[in-house]
C-alpha cells in the first residue's frame, strides 16, 4: 500500500536536468501556464491558429512548387512565384512572432464576469548562462481602458528547484499568484476612506 503512495508521489514530481537552462524554462513556464488557467482564465489560442494556418499554407506552396508536372525550364517563372510568396508567407510569420508573440507563453481571454475586457498575456525570461527567470503579466490589450498595470518578478531559479533538478511547487505556485493578484489589484480603483 505504501508502495503505491509512493509510486504516485513520484509520478507527479516535475523534475528537470538543471544542466539544461532551455528544460529549465519549459518546465516553469507549462507551470505558469497551468497555475494561470487553474485560476479561471481560458487561454486564447487564436494567435496559435493563424501561426498554423499561415505555416500550412508555406508547406502547400512549397508542395506545389517541388511536385509540379513540369520540368524546370518549363516552369521557371511559376516556380520564381512560388519561391517569391514562400518567402513573403515565412517573413509575414517572423513578424508575428517579432511583434506579437515576443517571449509570450500564454495569452488568456478575460475572467468571466470581470468588468475588464482584455485578457492576459504572460511572457518569460531566462537568459542563457543565468538563474534569473523574469515572469511578466501584462494586458492583452494595453491601449484599452481597462488594460491592467504590467506587473514582473526576477527571481533565482534556486529558489523553486532543488538540487536533484525538482520543482517544489508549492513555493512556485505562491510567487505566480502572488503576481497574478498583484496584476489583478492593480487594475482595480483604489477605495476612499
Amino acid at each position: 500500500m505504501e508502495e503505491k503512495k509512493t509510486e504516485s508521489a513520484t509520478k507527479n514530481v516535475k523534475k528537470v536536468n538543471l544542466l539544461d537552462h532551455n528544460a529549465i524554462k519549459h518546465l516553469l513556464d507549462e507551470s505558469v501556464s497551468d497555475i494561470v488557467t487553474s485560476r479561471g482564465y481560458k487561454e486564447d489560442v487564436r494567435l496559435s491558429n493563424v501561426k498554423f494556418l499561415l505555416g500550412a499554407i508555406i508547406i502547400v506552396v512549397a508542395l506545389v512548387a517541388q511536385f509540379y508536372n513540369k520540368k524546370f525550364p518549363e516552369n521557371r517563372d511559376f516556380l520564381i512565384c512560388c519561391i517569391g510568396l514562400y518567402v513573403v508567407l515565412t517573413a509575414v510569420m517572423q513578424l508575428i512572432l517579432f511583434i506579437k508573440e515576443k517571449n509570450a507563453i500564454l495569452f488568456t481571454y478575460p475572467l468571466e464576469g470581470s468588468f475588464t475586457s482584455t485578457g492576459l498575456v504572460v511572457s518569460s525570461k531566462l537568459p542563457r548562462f543565468s538563474d534569473q527567470y523574469t515572469l511578466t503579466i501584462d494586458s492583452a490589450d494595453p491601449k484599452s481602458i481597462s488594460a491592467g498595470k504590467s506587473v514582473q518578478f526576477t527571481k533565482s531559479v534556486t529558489q523553486w528547484l532543488t538540487k536533484d533538478g525538482v520543482l517544489v511547487e508549492g513555493l512556485f505556485w505562491k510567487d505566480v499568484e502572488a503576481l497574478i493578484k498583484e496584476y489583478t489589484e492593480a487594475g482595480e480603483p483604489k477605495k476612499k476612506k
